[in-house]
């Protein structure tokens, strides 16, 4: 299930964390929950993307990116993601998520999140491609930042990495392939 009220409450605390600017980066402190683990009695690989949000949608709430997209009437949708796994987050253990904007192109916006263990190490990272959407689809990037009163503000560079990644994908087949049954 979805985890409705860790959500409430990370944008209740949101709300009186400070601004950010666009480039910011949000630090949320976490759990996890038995409900949040598989067999191995650690973090599913799943259930992180989803507690992923924990960190999203407050970040986007402290940068302004919220209050401008329902000022818009838009919405705000993931178009990939790609992460790397590296340590265990067992049950009941505390940790801390690190979230923030790492640039942009002329259709999304790349957003890098990290979960970090008490003892320094970090767990897992991602980044996420995501777009600003309405009626007829994705927003172009040049429209939201103006919204936002960041028109003057350029882009970081796009990491190579990242840059890489995005060449991989426009490889991938789409739709995929599928073997005759």
């Amino acid at each position: 299930m979805y985890p409705f009220i860790r959500m409430a409450h990370g944008i209740w605390k949101a709300r009186k964390a400070p601004k950010l600017g666009p480039f910011g980066t949000y630090v949320s402190q976490h759990r996890c929950w038995p409900w949040d683990i598989d067999m191995w009695m650690e973090l599913n690989n799943g259930r992180t993307l989803t507690l992923y949000d924990l960190g999203r949608i407050p970040l986007a709430q402290v940068t302004g990116l919220i209050g401008m997209i329902r000022k818009e009437r838009w919405g705000l949708t993931m178009a990939g993601v790609v992460v790397r796994y590296r340590r265990r987050i067992r049950t009941f253990e505390r940790f801390e998520m690190r979230s923030r904007m790492l640039c942009w192109d002329a259709r999304f916006i790349y957003i890098e999140q990290s979960m970090w263990k008490q003892n320094g190490e970090c767990a897992n990272h991602a980044v996420y491609r995501s777009a600003v959407t309405d009626r007829n689809g994705i927003v172009p990037t040049e429209r939201v930042v103006a919204a936002m009163g960041l028109a003057e503000t350029p882009s970081p560079e796009m990491p190579d990495w990242v840059a890489k990644w995005l060449e991989a994908e426009d490889m991938r087949p789409w739709p995929p392939m599928q073997d005759a049954a």
